[in-house]
């Protein structure tokens, strides 16, 4: 028998269509650029966000830092001499740096204040610290902080300027350039002069010059432009404001209200032995302004100091 011719089966090729990988393939890379494209545009919107609040949170931070602590409080101060009470129930802080003034009258007792704070007089009751230590406990300590401005009389007479301060740098067993010292209150030139002869407007320089030998971190200046000629007032001016820019407290007390206006950085006003009220140069103006206080208007638009310093110059004379 014949054989049957058997049919082959026409095999059928499979073609994997490209397109459609491709296709697939595009279809796929859309999403990812944008996604991406996207990505970038939320992290940098996120990134100008997230910058304002962190600027913020600085900006909050330095001004904690700056708050100034107080480095002497007194409260409740009360000093008797018999039966006559010289201060009556005073309390007060003073902060790290700044220029305090205390105001008065003759006799209101801002000397007397001052020397408890320094450690030179017993107080009759009340609290007095510095720097965190009490005046009646810690007064060595104290001693080692602050610097006192001497009034006349507190210095040997027989000794010449330079030996004087050199005599303070062996107290207080430092070193110092005893020529800058002198320098800062115009009195090189007067360095192997006698304190016995010097004017008293070179007397009053010379003290204050005697309270930075320590480079005390508190310093006391009780009236230091008294007799002093407008150049060596201005030039001491000048000093305690770089003192103040150096860091140091600064406590003063003064009879010439423009000096306190331009120094203090807040003022009390104390008046037979009693705290008045604590408040800056601006803040006493205002107040009184707004009971209605009106000052004469100037006519001239520069005084008679203005005038003095014009002709004469501001450098110090000896």
């Amino acid at each position: 028998m014949p054989e049957k011719k058997t049919k082959k089966k026409p095999t059928v090729k499979v073609k994997l269509s490209k397109p459609k990988t491709a296709n697939t393939k595009k279809v796929a890379k859309k999403p990812v650029k944008k996604i991406i494209k996207k990505a970038k545009i939320k992290t940098t919107r996120s990134v100008k966000k997230s910058s304002t609040p962190i600027k913020t949170r600085k900006a909050k931070s330095k001004k904690i830092i700056k708050l100034k602590r107080p480095i002497i409080k007194v409260k409740n101060l009360v000093k008797k001499y018999g039966d006559k009470t010289v201060v009556d129930g005073v309390s007060f802080e003073v902060k790290e740096g700044e220029v305090f003034g205390i105001l008065g009258p003759n006799g209101a007792g801002k000397t007397t204040i001052m020397e408890i704070i320094e450690t030179l007089i017993q107080k009759t009751s009340g609290e007095v610290k510095v720097d965190g230590f009490d005046v009646d406990i810690y007064p060595e300590q104290i001693k080692k902080l602050i610097g006192v401005q001497l009034q006349e009389g507190g210095f040997l007479p027989d000794l010449n300027l330079t030996d004087i301060l050199r005599l303070f740098t062996d107290i207080y067993n430092v070193r110092v350039n005893i020529t800058e010292i002198l320098a800062k209150v115009g009195l090189v030139e007067k360095s192997k002069s006698y304190y016995s002869e010097l004017s008293g407007g070179q007397k009053q320089r010379f003290s204050v010059a005697s309270t930075l030998v320590a480079d005390p971190v508190i310093m006391f200046l009780d009236e230091p432009t008294t007799g002093l000629d407008p150049q060596a007032r201005h030039n001491l001016w000048d000093l305690i404001l770089d003192l103040k820019k150096k860091g140091k407290t600064i406590v003063l007390t003064t009879h010439y209200m423009d000096e306190a206006e331009q120094l203090c950085d807040r003022i009390a006003i104390i008046d037979n032995g009693k705290m008045l009220e604590i408040n800056t140069a601006e803040g006493f103006i205002n107040e009184l302004v707004s009971k209605g206080f009106e000052r004469p208007k100037a006519k001239l638009k520069a005084n008679l100091e203005d005038v003095f310093l014009d002709k004469t110059g501001k450098n110090l004379r000896n």
